[in-house]
């Protein structure tokens, strides 16, 4: 507490404290607003509202930052691997060689999922979308873990945490091959994380499929670059679930919901449907023409964020590894990655976009690279979920183990009707 803020409503007033973080701006602490004045806040959307206190992700939209327990994700995605991140952020620290070892091989051995639990799919239709089956499985999961829903025993959270972080990838190869009619591939123990994940959802058991060290890196850094992102919505979802008491599977079913619409999880989605639009690289200009006129509401989608105000960090590390995946595959001639890479060239060349900083941003690089690796569009966003369920996880513990957390409760301003008497309906006009 570094000062107080002065506040004066009406013929009250109050001395609220300010508070400072690490980082970022300092927060006006408004918990006892309403006792002192008799009124609330109101900040739709929570823009300008801290939910709670954290010490796992920080970005600094202005300048271009995001750090994972202080380190820059640049650094990370650069010199480490999804397990050692998914340690840090679930732990707080970067793992010595043997706790990395021991994490990797507790994960491993959590990857299979209950037979079962194979047999809950056949519930779903084939044509189902692969994040409806995700939100009904990972929340089926409670039903069949249930010896550690326990949130208040540190050792059933530790134990949970693994659980999802292990089977996510496993069913999310699983809705994918229900959907496309092929059998489940198990997981194998002699996989790292990204590599076993590229094998359940692309091999087949008529013949062995040869993982290659490029797409397994780019799977990777997918991971990594979408682990976690501070307060968003769904991370927001699964606090606000969690702060009911909610057993941990139905608080990672409710993000991965929440997740699923197009304005939060499907961004990388949207892109490709954008690109499908424009229809060839010669009608790039044409659209971005479009774009600029105020008077046409055509988005252009994959540029710019509402946190990042300057770059995001996470498309300057996508964008070497988009290239590097397409000259691996060799599809440089395709079509509309031809068309993403000409969008990609004008836009950064053009002072509209220059100027208003409307940089390529993570999700247009990702939506390319997963299109190229060979993952149907309905799939991305199921990507997102098995990639952001650590940051949930680590969030979701961390508010357990707040002392100041309480079930959330939001306030509102109510504009509905004053207060009348009951018609009978006889005598209703």
């Amino acid at each position: 507490m570094s000062n107080t803020a002065n506040v004066v409503v009406g013929n009250k007033k109050t001395d609220l404290p300010v508070l400072s973080g690490t980082a970022g701006p300092q927060v006006v602490d408004i918990r006892k607003l309403y006792n002192d004045t008799g009124y609330f806040t109101f900040d739709p959307g929570f823009i300008a509202t801290a939910s709670c206190e954290s010490k796992i992700t920080y970005i600094d939209g202005d300048e271009g930052v995001l750090l994972y327990r202080g380190y820059p994700i640049e650094q990370l995605a650069e010199h480490s691997d999804f397990t050692e991140v998914q340690y840090l952020l679930l732990h707080g620290e970067l793992p010595t060689a043997k706790q990395k070892q021991e994490f990797e091989r507790t994960i491993t051995l959590h990857t299979m999922v209950h037979d079962q639990l194979t047999r809950f799919f056949n519930g779903f239709r084939r044509d189902a979308h692969p994040m409806g089956v995700m939100v009904g499985t990972v929340g089926a999961l409670s039903a069949f873990y249930h010896d550690s829903l326990d949130i208040n025993d540190p050792q059933h959270r530790l134990i949970s945490s693994h659980r999802l972080i292990a089977k996510i990838p496993t069913i999310a190869a699983m809705a994918y091959k229900y959907s496309v009619g092929q059998p489940f591939v198990y997981p194998k123990n002699n996989l790292k994380y990204a590599e076993n994940f590229l094998n359940m959802m692309f091999s087949v058991p008529c013949e062995e499929y040869k993982i290659s060290p490029t797409l397994a890196k780019a799977m990777d850094l997918i991971f990594i670059l979408h682990a976690d992102h501070e307060q968003n919505a769904s991370t927001s979802t699964v606090r606000l679930a969690g702060s009911s008491g909610a057993n941990p599977f139905a608080c990672i079913a409710a993000g991965i919901a929440c997740l699923w619409g197009p304005s939060h999880g499907g961004a990388n989605e949207a892109v490709l449907k954008m690109l499908h639009e424009i229809g060839s690289a010669d009608k790039v200009k044409d659209f971005l023409g479009k774009v600029k006129d105020k008077g046409d509401n055509t988005k252009l989608m994959g540029f710019g964020h509402r946190v990042y105000k300057n770059f995001d960090p996470r498309a300057t590390v996508m964008r070497e590894t988009c290239h590097k995946v397409l000259a691996e595959l060799g599809v440089k001639n395709d079509p509309l990655l031809k068309l993403a890479m000409e969008l990609e060239k004008i836009a950064l060349e053009d002072k509209y976009f220059v100027d208003r900083k409307l940089y390529p941003n993570v999700d247009f690089y990702s939506g390319i690279i997963l299109r190229a690796m060979g993952f149907p569009t309905a799939m991305f966003t199921v990507l997102f979920a098995v990639a952001r369920t650590t940051g949930w996880i680590a969030q979701w513990n961390e508010m357990i183990e707040d002392p100041a957390q309480k079930i959330g409760r939001p306030r509102q301003l109510y504009t509905g009707a004053a207060q009348r008497d009951y018609v009978p309906i006889a005598k209703r006009g």
